[in-house]
């Protein structure tokens, strides 16, 4: 077995090449095919303008892609402006040995990755980190974020591997949507690629445990992916909702920590990262990184530097996070002109009433399940959809309610199904035990109600297990005790 802890072996080169440059022949192959088809068709009919008109587009778009330099994602941090930040980046460049010259930018999302850009004419390196990483995590725990991504130049950082990232993402780009005519080729290639990039993954993990500590690491691997998940589904919603009212929201920042305290949310939170296999499968194995049970039981054992406890302060952090708001807003990492950032109205979530933040973006979905099932009512509807899980046919209903999911890759189909008919069958509950009586347990999520007696129940999670365990007698008895209200769609 590999030890995660060494670079990635020099033995391999050769094989990360050929599959790098098979993956890249692979994606580019429906493009070439497309246009040779279509100059040949033009030489046939002596359409000699229209074939040099192809190539001369073709390499156009080639050359332009190819000398394209978009600005830099994010917004700089300057190092007189955030010592303290500055300092922790240096001391961990330090410890893992990285000596290049290096910028540092926030972004808007959960994430943090290394990149090259060219400054003048010095090739510089610049590390992205994620606004919600900078607030939420410890110094000792974002030193060991900044760690790991400044370890992938020892793991990663010879051109073979740096092909083979690009040209796993280039392929998996084609298998996308309906039409997958690369799917037999690059699924073999993909899956035999990913090993490598697993243990890149795994060996960065390392470097950042011996910095920073084991604890520290492992505590931010699962704060990353509970707060990428919160800022997913719900921070998604909330930014949906909103722009469909030309509005944004100027305290995402704050109410995504308000929502990660509260118990429901946090727990339905862990249980989406603890499931991401199920709910987010992989059928063509186009991650390049490990599930996180996997990273965290590969971390060696580190006392690591004692950093600190408490997060790293933001002398700007008041620009910092209204300029992440807007960029979060319009979907990009560019600076947003003021024009654009106008034109959606602030507007603060945790002002606004509890119903109202619970149902933004949300929707019913009672109708399409009356729809799927042919029935008047949600009670009926549910009723109907409880008999498909007692008899085993709820995939039927998962493809009457997402037509889509015929066209998914097989493997993925009964996973997605699973979470097309949780989701549509506890929004349709909750919609019939509120009309009950029944009240939600908080402000963050509908779906989340207090039963008579007091006790918080998560229909989402209650239908999940009934689709599990191919028992829906659960749900039903909940209905049963609540007696709801036949209420006609």
């Amino acid at each position: 077995m590999d030890n995660p802890d060494t670079p990635t072996p020099e033995d391999g080169r050769a094989g990360r090449w050929l599959l790098g440059a098979a993956l890249l022949a692979l994606s580019w192959l429906p493009r070439t095919v497309l246009v040779v088809g279509w100059i040949l068709v033009c030489l046939h009919f002596d359409q000699f303008t229209g074939a040099a008109g192809v190539v001369a587009f073709v390499t156009v778009r080639v050359i332009r892609d190819v000398g394209r330099r978009g600005p830099l994602p994010g917004r700089a941090l300057n190092p007189d402006d955030e010592p303290e930040l500055a300092a922790l980046v240096r001391d961990g460049a330090e410890r893992v040995g990285f000596a290049e010259p290096l910028l540092v930018r926030v972004v808007p999302g959960v994430e943090a990755s290394l990149g090259r850009v060219r400054v003048g004419r010095t090739d510089t390196r610049v590390l992205l980190l994620g606004l919600p990483l900078l607030r939420a995590l410890s110094a000792a725990e974002l030193a060991s974020v900044v760690a790991h991504e400044l370890a992938h130049e020892r793991h990663v950082g010879d051109r073979g591997v740096v092909l083979l990232r690009f040209a796993r993402a280039s392929a998996a780009d084609g298998l996308e949507g309906r039409f997958r005519p690369t799917a037999p080729l690059a699924g073999p290639l993909l899956r035999a690629s990913q090993p490598q990039m697993w243990r890149a993954e795994t060996a960065a993990d390392a470097d950042a445990a011996r910095v920073a500590g084991t604890e520290a690491t492992a505590a931010a691997l699962r704060r990353t992916a509970l707060l990428h998940t919160v800022l997913d589904n719900l921070g998604g919603r909330w930014l949906d909702g909103l722009a469909e009212d030309d509005r944004r929201p100027e305290d995402v920042y704050d109410a995504l920590d308000a929502a990660l305290a509260d118990p429901h949310v946090a727990r339905r939170a862990a249980r989406a990262v603890a499931e991401a296999d199920v709910l987010e499968p992989d059928p063509y194995a186009t991650a390049d990184h490990p599930p996180l049970e996997r990273r965290l039981a590969a971390l060696p054992h580190h006392t690591g530097t004692p950093y600190g406890d408490a997060p790293v302060p933001l002398r700007t952090a008041a620009g910092i996070e209204a300029w992440c708001a807007r960029a979060l807003a319009h979907g990009e990492e560019q600076p947003t002109p003021a024009a654009d950032a106008d034109a959606l109205r602030p507007v603060r979530l945790l002002d606004l009433p509890d119903d109202d933040l619970r149902e933004l973006g949300g929707g019913t979905l009672s109708p399409a399940l009356c729809r799927a099932t042919g029935r008047d009512t949600p009670a009926e509807a549910v009723s109907a959809a409880l008999d498909t899980i007692a008899d085993g046919t709820w995939t039927a209903l998962a493809r009457a309610l997402e037509p889509a999911l015929r066209h998914a890759p097989a493997a993925a189909r009964a996973p997605i199904a699973r979470t097309v008919v949780a989701t549509t069958l506890g929004h349709t509950l909750a919609d019939i035990l509120l009309t009950a009586g029944l009240t939600p347990a908080g402000r963050w999520t509908r779906t989340v109600l207090l039963t008579p007696d007091g006790r918080p129940v998560d229909l989402h999670e209650r239908a999940a297990t009934a689709l599990d365990d191919g028992d829906p007698g659960p749900l039903r008895a909940l209905l049963t005790a609540t007696g709801p209200k036949e209420t006609a769609v």
